[in-house]
């Protein structure tokens, strides 16, 4: 979708405007949300960022998803200055003045990632007065580089449902930590499958109760999250988050990689490794070395990419299509 063709629906006078889900664990979905729930959500981010009318902000993500959207309506509502690129994984390279002054940029960890690694992009990335992350999980090594960022970094933590972010947690600073702490018009509490369910009126009609599992913190309001309760493995008995196998890989493999599962007459369900090379070899050394014995892949495939969906986000469904699809080797 174009920024002109996202205008003229805006304008029109139906109430509503029409959103897709990511599509991380299946396909995308359509959603008809409130535009006025749109512009209180864009409200309460600029306030909290303390985004005054005339600051500029890039869109520099697609508007075919709520995160694009969302930059236009927070334009839109709180009179920002909206600076647009082409949607691409170096977001930054493109900008109209290459020393322009941003004081907001909203982009997805691979944008940041690319980012880092041009010395030219990561100094223009330091001048963004207030960078949020979101539509994916923020590694160790991502974390720890931004901690020392001069400007504020926010990982966000939200969905389509609750129109872009409801709580945010500090990257850079002193203030830096792992908790998200909600904005001051939502509420969280979690269910009785330790899933996090939200209470955010102002952005969601209806109580929201989300299939990522949580950990309320002693305050009552901030949460960190473990896992999605759907990406749990049951292999003979045992509960695996697939999260905190993949957070175990992280620092020791060379090449992308992604854990899923396949159905097993033994098991019940196995793990399997998604891996952007051939050295199987290489792959179950490290497995063996890192990993409790239970959390051992039982298969290791190679493909040419690990399956991703467009916002960046792992596609889960597609990668246990390819576990069973592709031959695997034990």
């Amino acid at each position: 979708m174009r920024l002109e063709d996202f205008l003229i629906e805006w304008n029109k006078g139906s109430d509503c405007v029409l959103v897709h889900t990511s599509g991380s664990t299946g396909s995308p979905k359509p959603l008809w949300v409130d535009k006025r729930r749109m512009e209180a959500s864009a409200r309460i981010t600029c306030s909290f960022l303390d985004l005054k009318p005339g600051d500029t902000a890039l869109l520099c993500m697609p508007l075919d998803y709520i995160a694009g959207k969302m930059m236009v309506v927070r334009a839109l509502t709180c009179g920002l200055r909206l600076v647009e690129v082409k949607p691409t994984g170096h977001p930054l390279s493109a900008l109209p003045e290459p020393d322009m002054y941003l004081d907001f940029a909203a982009m997805v960890p691979m944008q940041v990632y690319n980012t880092l690694r041009v010395p030219e992009e990561r100094e223009r990335l330091m001048r963004v007065r207030n960078l949020i992350i979101g539509g994916g999980a923020i590694d160790e090594a991502m974390a720890a580089e931004l901690r020392a960022f001069p400007n504020a970094v926010w990982s966000t933590y939200g969905m389509t449902e609750t129109l872009s972010h409801i709580a945010l947690r500090r990257l850079s600073g002193s203030e830096a930590g792992e908790w998200y702490t909600p904005f001051d018009t939502v509420s969280v509490s979690l269910n009785a499958d330790g899933c996090l369910v939200i209470d955010a009126p102002e952005v969601c009609s209806t109580v929201l109760e989300t299939n990522d599992r949580a950990e309320i913190h002693a305050d009552g309001r901030r949460f960190r999250i473990i896992g999605r309760r759907d990406n749990v493995i049951c292999s003979g008995g045992v509960k695996i988050q697939i999260e905190e196998v993949e957070r175990a890989l992280k620092p020791h493999m060379p090449f992308p990689y992604m854990i899923t599962r396949r159905r097993d007459s033994k098991f019940g369900e196995v793990i399997v490794l998604l891996m952007q090379s051939d050295d199987v070899d290489m792959a179950r050394d490290i497995c063996c070395r890192v990993l409790p014995c239970y959390w051992q892949p039982k298969h290791y495939i190679t493909v040419a990419a690990v399956p991703m969906t467009e916002t960046g986000k792992p596609a889960r469904k597609r990668a246990e299509e390819m576990a069973v699809e592709m031959q695997s080797e034990r």
